[in-house]
């Protein structure tokens, strides 16, 4: 009884003292909660109200306190932040904890947690970083400005000028061309955040995933900083032009080539006709005498008549054009897209027409790519070749053309008229600036990857 009653005494006082201690961590741990939940929302609130655009979003992301990262980070549905860096840094540095916030949402809203498929995991972060940062601190709000410092502004400055819009996807590309200790030196630079929880999102597919409905959130901002806050364009204008590039539709090039494709007959066994069932029959009860034979010809969509027209003007580059037409006849050839003969007319034009050379077969392309080179290097005027188009269609130089492509930077004078075919104008995404063509034109952005199968942007 003795021994029962002092163990009851012991589990009493270890309790009293131990279960009070446990009591006390709880508490400790929700207060902890509750401030940092408020330091968050504090923090949500100063971007929503300095940007009201993006409020709506800002709400999006759950916080959570973890213990798995020294920082925040998110996988596209919470916030993961570290309570012993959240306090000290809301204390001192809150322009700091602004950024990172904003810098979380801004990897959601252009899916950068679901692009590393296929891509080194190293550069592909770093490129994130890189594009996310750019467009902060290109925001001049109060809640997030830190003047970047030279070398940022020498990277941004650099590669604008040699590429054009820093998305993530072109920064890749670059970080891909660079040494290992530059590499470094970024990433010494840009990296602030935790990425650790994008596998998260990555292990997520299909209806699980929330890539769709960030997507869905990215084209309404566009949409809303367009149409409702037109002065935040202005104050975030490498924010908007980010979001146009990423909202684009996008298309497969080989199936845009197939507009100017014409239906017509050529010397080839069609089996997609024939009947083996029948051939067989025949060839067995009527001595070798088959009841069906395939059709000689068949009806096949390739490209036979259409005009590719290249502004050799002096603000377009003599490498893009050079690239445009190599990797235009790259894909035509690579999807035997030509008839047998053709009739290709590729215009030189800067505001007059310098040449006209007409390619009728794969062997003529081959020779004209080998010994191009331009002629121009004056003014822009795209009217001259659409009234030269006109005169060739007046004298019977085509079938039946098509379209007409033209590779262009878009700074030139267009034509009034809606001509009787389909016209597309073609910029190169890395000299892509962006430019309203007339509303009876298309307008076709190409990456490299376009002419690879992998698909761009179509307006």
């Amino acid at each position: 009884m003795n021994c029962k009653k002092e163990r009851t005494d012991m589990e009493k006082k270890y309790r009293e003292k131990y279960g009070n201690f446990v009591h006390e961590q709880r508490k400790k741990e929700e207060e902890i909660l509750d401030i940092c939940q408020e330091i968050l929302k504090n923090s949500r609130n100063e971007l929503g109200i300095s940007m009201h655009f993006l409020y709506s979003p800002l709400s999006e992301l759950r916080p959570v306190l973890s213990e798995e990262t020294s920082v925040l980070g998110t996988d596209g549905k919470q916030l993961f932040v570290s309570p012993a860096w959240l306090i000290p840094v809301f204390m001192n540095q809150k322009i700091l904890l602004n950024r990172l916030y904003l810098h979380q949402l801004f990897h959601c809203l252009f899916c950068h947690l679901w692009g590393r498929k296929d891509r080194n995991r190293k550069l592909w972060d770093l490129a994130s970083d890189i594009a996310v940062e750019n467009m902060i601190d290109d925001l001049y709000v109060k809640p997030v400005y830190i003047r970047p410092g030279s070398f940022r502004r020498e990277i941004y400055r650099k590669w604008k000028d040699q590429y054009g819009i820093l998305s993530a996807e072109r920064i890749y590309r670059i970080l891909e061309t660079l040494p290992e200790e530059e590499t470094e030196r970024l990433i010494l630079e840009f990296r602030r955040d935790d990425h650790h929880f994008w596998k998260n999102a990555e292990e997520k597919s299909g209806m699980a995933s929330p890539k769709k409905q960030w997507e869905d959130k990215r084209k309404k901002l566009q949409t809303e900083m367009e149409l409702m806050s037109k002065e935040a364009s202005k104050e975030a204008p490498t924010l908007m032009e980010q979001l146009r590039a990423q909202n684009r539709k996008r298309h497969d090039y080989r199936e845009f080539l197939r507009r100017f494709s014409v239906l017509k007959e050529e010397m080839q066994v069609d089996l997609d006709t024939f009947d083996y069932i029948y051939y067989h029959y025949g060839m067995e009860h009527y001595g070798n005498l088959p009841l069906i034979e395939p059709l000689e010809t068949k009806e096949t969509r390739k490209i036979e008549d259409f005009v590719i027209v290249v502004d050799t003007s002096m603000s377009c580059k003599g490498e893009l054009i050079q690239k445009f037409l190599e990797e235009t006849y790259s894909v035509l050839s690579g999807s035997e897209s030509f008839f047998r003969k053709i009739q290709v007319h590729i215009i030189q034009c800067d505001d007059r027409i310098q040449e006209d050379v007409v390619i009728h077969d794969q062997e003529e392309m081959e020779q004209y790519l080998q010994d191009f080179t331009i002629k121009g290097f004056g003014g822009t005027d795209f009217r001259p070749a659409f009234q030269y188009v006109e005169q060739l269609i007046k004298k019977g130089a085509f079938q039946k053309l098509r379209g007409l492509l033209y590779f262009t930077d878009g700074y030139g004078i267009f034509p009034g008229r809606m001509p009787p075919y389909d016209t597309v104008f073609v910029f190169m995404k890395e000299d892509y600036r962006d430019v309203d063509v007339p509303p009876w034109a298309m307008k076709l952005i190409l990456g490299e990857e376009d002419l690879t199968g992998v698909p761009e942007h179509f307006e």
